[in-house]
């Protein structure tokens, strides 16, 4: 097999970053293609690809597969590992990367991804609270069920990949969790794939002005870690 996996900049793309981190924790073999938010030459030509005009899409020779959830199940049908092997560990690990494929809209709207960064937030909404104690029930219950420290058991699994950003958000906005979420967190957060992303993310010299209004609209900068900004070629 021959992947093409399309995504968008390592610092502000959650989406891409489920299926990617899913790829390079499971050694499955695959070729990256960055398309960079704002570059209009580029985007109008990845579109003529994307059935949505979103990232990420998969390109298995002349198949395409869009959508994270879409792609995980595609590689799931494929490679041992995506879900876990177990019943029961599998019916939670796909309720919950279904949840959070769906849900959280405040966590969405009010910590939108930057990895780069640490801010502080001028409020928590109710709505965001919600979502955080929802989260942090669902991280919960599953290390206890399963034993950890994985979401649904000792390995990595989807479920893992689709809570991968809510980690990277939790360490910019400093959310606050309880003990065993934060060692989720923690553990998600010193995976070598997220390390990757991490450290690629940080030396992107690229700033898209929609998500850094959005971003720093959210708060107070308390520091910024990337690579000097540098205007789109």
């Amino acid at each position: 097999m021959n992947y093409t996996l399309h995504i968008g900049n390592k610092n502000y793309s959650s989406w891409s970053l489920r299926p990617w981190v899913l790829l390079r924790a499971l050694s499955i073999s695959f070729t990256e293609r960055m398309h960079r938010f704002g570059d209009t030459q580029d985007w109008a030509s990845y579109r003529q690809l994307a059935p949505n005009g979103r990232v990420p899409t998969l390109q298995d020779g002349s198949t395409l597969v869009w959508d994270s959830l879409a792609i995980t199940e595609y590689l799931a049908e494929r490679h041992p590992g995506v879900w876990p092997a177990d019943a029961a560990a599998r019916a939670y690990a796909r309720c919950s990367a279904a949840e959070m494929h769906s849900g959280f809209a405040a966590l969405r709207t009010d910590c939108s991804m930057c990895c780069g960064i640490r801010l502080q937030l001028r409020a928590v909404s109710p709505a965001l609270a919600n979502d955080l104690a929802r989260i942090d029930s669902l991280w919960s219950e599953g290390l206890r069920r399963f034993g950890g420290p994985y979401l649904v058991g000792s390995s990595f699994s989807a479920a893992d990949a689709f809570f991968a950003p809510v980690a990277f958000r939790a360490q910019t906005y400093g959310l606050k969790l309880s003990a065993a979420a934060a060692g989720y967190r923690d553990h998600l957060l010193a995976l070598p794939a997220m390390r990757s992303w991490y450290d690629e993310a940080l030396r992107e010299p690229w700033r898209d002005a929609p998500h850094e209004a959005e971003i720093l609209a959210a708060g107070t900068l308390l520091k910024d870690l990337r690579a000097t900004e540098q205007s789109h070629g």
